[in-house]
């Protein structure tokens, strides 16, 4: 299977190869910030500050639902005055309880491990919002249990809906105080993706559309993903998930400093080398580094080293910086890139980014 950059020019080809539509479902975007945050007041999250504070947030989810909480986390940044927590499986941990407040998200509001988290959730007495599709298993548990639930117009993947989704967790944590962030704030969002969708639209040719550019430079490479923040490392990890699941593609995430524990080692390894004599291209190594304007002073010096570290062995590297003042806007610039260029990396090689077959198969294998 062969990347041909043509093909992210062809309008008749980004048509036909996307007919799931995830280009246009990233592009709705910035829609899903302004709807996550109406459907997020409607529901009356603001209602969640008029019982204190909780002892802890705890975010259970899976795949394109779960990155909420990740995302929520690193909005709340080091000086958040409680942990929070993402929980990707069908247990909480066993210090959870009633003090605490745990979100449950769900884009179909089916998700079984999603599902039984929540039921635990409501055993142990602990506050319960829940985020997801209306008239879903999710929303029978929350009403039962007298929780909060946030009814989403979700439509297709789940991880195409990552902004309908988080907003309305990040709502609920500016209401009880953790998180900073007014109706400006989330309208700042909105207009950073906009933007993103203006530069990377498919009538935007590829030497000029950095979504398309970023694909051209990922194909033919196995990506290292490495974030210089928490909040860089959230957008490493959901460039990561986004290349396997719209590009089917592998690739490998990881935060500085510790990445420079472990991951640094593979420069040195077979993956790292190239034959630039070869007539054909071979997977080779790439690292992309993801910048925030908050790093620790050492992790910029770790980050420009490891930079040089790579072009001294000949790796290529690829170094791409947050834009935006609020954490918010920083991570909807890195994330906005990255979905789109996933989904022209499938369309380069001439894959539809929308299916998940081997994740379909493998649940009917479960079920059975």
């Amino acid at each position: 299977m062969e990347f041909l950059t043509e093909r992210l020019d062809d309008q008749e080809h980004l048509t036909a190869g996307d007919p799931g539509g995830m280009l246009p479902a990233v592009a709705a975007s910035a829609a899903q910030v302004r709807t996550g945050y109406r459907v997020a007041l409607e529901a009356g999250v603001e209602r969640l500050g008029g019982a204190g504070r909780p002892r802890a947030i705890v975010v259970v989810g899976m795949g394109g639902s779960a990155i909420a909480g990740d995302i929520l986390a690193a909005v709340c940044g080091y000086s958040a005055p409680l942990p929070v927590l993402t929980v990707r499986g069908y247990q909480l941990p066993g210090w959870v309880g009633a003090t605490d407040l745990v979100i449950a998200v769900s884009c179909s509001g089916r998700t079984e491990e999603t599902l039984s988290a929540a039921t635990e959730a409501v055993r142990r007495g602990c506050t319960l919002l829940a985020v997801g599709s209306p008239d879903s298993p999710l929303e029978a548990i929350a009403t039962q249990a007298s929780g909060l639930y946030v009814p989403v117009p979700a439509t297709g993947q789940p991880r195409a809906n990552i902004w309908l989704l988080t907003t309305p967790v990040i709502a609920a944590a500016v209401a009880l105080g953790v998180a900073h962030a007014d109706a400006g704030v989330f309208e700042n969002v909105a207009k950073t993706l906009e933007d993103m969708a203006h530069r990377c639209r498919p009538a935007s040719e590829s030497f000029i559309n950095p979504g398309k550019s970023l694909a051209a430079e990922l194909a033919e490479s196995v990506p290292m993903i490495w974030g210089s923040s928490p909040s860089a490392a959230v957008a490493a990890y959901r460039l990561a998930c986004q290349l396997n699941e719209n590009g089917k593609y592998p690739a490998v995430f990881g935060e500085l400093p510790e990445a420079n524990h472990n991951q640094v080692v593979a420069f040195d390894g077979a993956l790292a080398e190239r034959d630039i004599y070869a007539d054909t291209a071979s997977r080779t190594l790439r690292l992309v580094l993801l910048r925030d304007t908050e790093e620790h002073p050492q992790v910029a010096r770790r980050r420009e080293a490891s930079l040089r570290l790579a072009e001294d062995r000949g790796v290529p590297v690829t170094e791409l910086a947050a834009e935006g003042t609020h954490p918010l806007e920083r991570l909807a610039s890195l994330i906005g890139l990255g979905d789109y260029a996933s989904t022209y990396l499938a369309l380069g090689y001439g894959i539809d980014p929308t299916p998940v077959t081997a994740i379909t198969e493998l649940k009917a294998r479960i079920s059975q």
